[in-house]
């Protein structure tokens, strides 16, 4: 078990949309982390934090399962355009990726900020950090610091839909190599947000076919985050993703089926093994908001679902079932995954990886 450092005083910036409130819910109580200061647009500047998620008639913009921590309700909204970063140790960026940027490079220069955002993931000096699967590369924020002048640095986590893909490929690579992957999501409606966000009667008794940029995201994520370091630099793995992604009308958590073709032949059973015991190291540092495991096999024909499977280990785990040959691809196999995309692969999977660069001393 990892020691307890002393706590960092954090900000939430883009505090009242769906990726911030799951931050909030995410830190309360969190033993290293203090929520000092939540930020948004100038819309809710000057608000209460529950004012500024309460619409005029007495509706509540909250979206997440937990209710709103009552120690937020009171604190007051500043504008992310006019945060003071005195007393603020770290930064964690849970807004859209337009004005990601620059306010991503306003705080960068001063103090470490994590982010949800695709603002800075292409950036050659820039990790995507994904929690026991490549945080090697994290030694790139060094660079960062180097290169830029800055004190801070960014690290971004990937899409959503990248993260439960590369958390099933990551052990298959390590043990039998990867050519290629072929991957179809069905991908929840909370990871499109409430605004502009898919319209209640657009999804109705239908599957949406086109998610813009998100294929290009998880083709182009995926190589990256597989990717080994020569130096400070990230050479993306060689490998070819085919994606569909399509919206469907399931509240939270992302479905992927996969087929890949590995680099030598493997049986189901083996393939299992090789998941099952993925990223053990990760998982015995204790970081307070790591799963038991981060992937967890079920062999249940019928599994996994979103609605019984996606809050296993509070949403932070990858569940893969299904795991068979696949005829088609060369030494392929095929498999179903399910990833909760508002907790591990948005703001509890960020809060993860802070707690990696916290536990490294790079943050």
């Amino acid at each position: 078990m990892t020691h307890q450092p002393p706590r960092r005083r954090v900000a939430v910036v883009g505090a009242t949309g769906v990726a911030g409130q799951q931050f909030l819910v995410s830190l309360h109580d969190h033993p290293w982390f203090e929520v000092v200061a939540l930020a948004a647009s100038s819309r809710s500047a000057g608000k209460t934090y529950l004012d500024a998620i309460t619409e005029p008639g007495g509706q509540q913009r909250w979206a997440c399962d937990e209710p709103l921590p009552e120690s937020f309700a009171t604190v007051p909204v500043v504008d992310a355009s006019e945060l003071d970063l005195d007393g603020v140790d770290l930064v964690f960026s849970a807004v859209e990726s337009k004005a990601a940027r620059a306010l991503e490079e306003q705080f960068a220069p001063h103090v470490p900020v994590v982010s949800t955002s695709s603002a800075f993931r292409y950036e050659p000096d820039v990790p995507i950090l994904v929690p026991g699967v490549n945080l090697e590369h994290a030694i790139l924020v060094k660079r960062q610091q180097r290169e830029r002048g800055w004190k801070g640095f960014v690290a971004p986590i990937p899409n959503c839909t990248t993260t439960g893909l590369v958390m099933a490929l990551a052990p298959l690579v390590r043990a039998f190599g990867v050519n290629s992957a072929i991957v179809t999501s069905m991908q929840a409606l909370s990871g499109a947000g409430r605004s502009p966000g898919v319209n209640s009667l657009d999804i109705l008794d239908n599957v949406i076919p086109y998610i813009p940029n998100e294929e290009e995201k998880v083709q182009r994520e995926t190589s990256k985050i597989l990717g080994g370091l020569d130096g400070e630099a990230i050479v993306p793995l060689d490998l070819p993703v085919s994606a569909h992604c399509n919206r469907v009308n399931v509240r939270d958590g992302h479905t992927e089926c996969v087929s890949a073709g590995l680099g030598r032949a493997a049986s189901p059973g083996e393939v299992e093994a090789a998941l099952s015991s993925y990223g053990r190291e990760f998982v015995d540092l204790g970081l307070p908001s790591s799963p038991p495991e981060l992937i967890h096999v079920t062999r249940d024909p019928f599994r996994p679902q979103p609605r019984l499977d996606r809050s296993l280990h509070d949403g932070m785990a990858t569940l893969v079932g299904r795991v068979r040959e696949d005829t088609v691809l060369p030494n392929g196999v095929k498999f179903v995954l399910l990833s909760h995309n508002t907790k591990l692969g948005a703001a509890k999977g960020a809060c993860l990886v802070a707690e990696y660069l916290v536990h490294t001393g790079l943050a």
